[in-house]
């Protein structure tokens, strides 16, 4: 059964969290990390994730944890109406059963509840995420090329997407 779960404190999850990372950026995953992730790497940066304006959930499935998603909501006085969905990471052998739809829909419903209206986010061109950001009502506001290196060393396209929410 799929839960899902806000963590507000990193510490007990530290371990689990850096071992989803490792293999999402090693299966070939662009969310800011290139291939070998090293899992002392992995760690560093699930300590400095948390604060007061990141909203972070985890999935798990038979109380493993099977995916993640981060809610950053915008500070700026002219952007406390949006927030970014950030960090949406599925384990591979836990995809295709709704865990990052699932994910999606619960960084949406608290981004209601905080008054955030507008979501955006943004994701590798030709990833399969873009079919799923479309499918729950994204709209591609525009691509940046060149924006992310691969790991096979070549610069990617990234498209931005956004959701005004309802």
């Amino acid at each position: 059964m799929l839960n899902i779960e806000e963590l507000e404190s990193i510490e007990a999850y530290i371990v689990p969290l850096s071992e989803l990372l490792v293999k999402v950026v090693d299966d070939g995953a662009s969310i800011g990390f290139l291939p070998p992730m090293k899992l002392p790497d992995a760690k560093h940066y699930w300590q400095t994730v948390l604060n007061p304006n990141v909203i972070l959930y985890v999935a798990k499935i038979d109380n493993e944890i099977v995916g993640t998603i981060q809610l950053h909501l915008c500070t700026k006085q002219n952007g406390l109406h949006r927030a970014e969905i950030a960090k949406l990471m599925t384990s591979p052998n836990a995809r295709r059963k709704g865990v990052a739809r699932f994910l999606m829909n619960t960084a949406e419903e608290r981004a209601i509840k905080e008054g955030r209206n507008l979501l955006v986010l943004d994701t590798r061109e030709g990833d399969p995420s873009n079919l799923l950001y479309q499918s729950l009502g994204y709209i591609q506001a525009g691509k940046v090329p060149n924006f992310a290196l691969s790991g096979e060393g070549k610069l990617e396209t990234t498209v931005i997407y956004y959701n005004i929410l309802h």
